[in-house]
């Protein structure tokens, strides 16, 4: 919240969040590397964290440009979005790399390890990716509200599940993946992403850009069901990626949820989906 209100009092393009998004980048490639290793998968941790991190911070050059003193520039044939394709090339060949560095004749295991690195960059380094392209939609206040207001549908989807699956919830959903979850409470979370949706669009976005935003009436109902739709496939995921581990909780950094993973797993599923909702105005635009 501190970070949120200092890129917002002073307009920082977004820098004040990128240590919060490089911790919790990388503190889910923590989580998933410690995956693939208690199931005996091959990897390498270091290079892996790394991958995702570099993925993170070239994505981020736009948002990093002005500290040049100048403005980034609009002709540059890279664009903004490129910037992700760009990092996410380096990592790979990063992972690559280092696999022919270490390599030794009669050893086996190194495509193994380019694998599940390459898995872990593209799946964690990419989505987090676009949470910077969303921070960098249209002026500095109206990409903040964006990014906001797609953690916080994402974030009620997951809390609206749970509260509603432990009142009221009787028919499981996937109970091979998820034994905990019903077909109530997925309900509930899509009517309490939608509700937050349209709180984020009527009040919160306005608030934060000092001008009412421009959104179709359907605009907040798509946004919530996008959102709250595609966490629970990003929830389950992670899920399915646990019980084919024989893990409970992904990790211990965030000691009671379950470890970082457990945070980021709808809004890395989220990221894209919510990106293309701002781009094509489903989510609204400045008036």
């Amino acid at each position: 919240m501190a970070l949120i209100y200092l890129d917002h009092r002073f307009p920082t393009g977004g820098l004040a969040l990128l240590p919060l998004l490089l911790f919790f980048s990388v503190g889910t490639a923590i989580d998933v590397t410690r995956l693939w290793r208690s199931a005996n998968y091959p990897v390498r941790p270091l290079p892996t964290k790394i991958g995702v991190a570099i993925v993170v911070l070239i994505a981020s050059v736009p948002m990093l440009w002005p500290l040049s003193g100048e403005l980034y520039p609009a002709d540059c044939p890279v664009g903004r979005l490129g910037w992700i394709s760009v990092g996410a090339i380096v990592a790979l060949g990063l992972a690559i790399g280092n696999e022919m560095f270490r390599y030794r004749p009669g050893e086996t295991g190194a495509a193994g390890c380019v694998m599940t690195a390459s898995f872990t960059i593209l799946y964690i380094g990419v989505p987090m990716a676009f949470l910077v392209a969303i921070r960098c939609l249209g002026s500095s206040h109206w990409g903040l509200a964006a990014l906001i207001s797609l953690v916080a549908a994402t974030k009620a989807a997951d809390a609206g599940a749970y509260f509603t699956g432990r009142a009221i919830g009787r028919h499981k959903l996937i109970p091979r993946l998820s034994p905990g979850k019903t077909i109530e409470g997925a309900l509930g979370g899509v009517a309490a992403s939608i509700g937050v949706s349209f709180a984020m669009f009527h009040w919160l976005i306005p608030a934060l850009t000092g001008t009412p935003i421009d959104y179709p009436i359907w605009g907040p109902i798509a946004f919530g069901l996008v959102c709250s739709n595609c966490g629970m496939f990003g929830d389950l995921a992670e899920s399915l990626m646990k019980r084919d581990s024989g893990a409970k909780d992904s990790g211990n950094l965030l000691p009671g949820l379950g470890g970082v993973w457990d945070v980021t797993d709808s809004l890395i599923a989220t990221a894209l989906p919510g990106f293309l909702c701002f781009a094509i105005g489903v989510a609204g635009a400045p008036v």
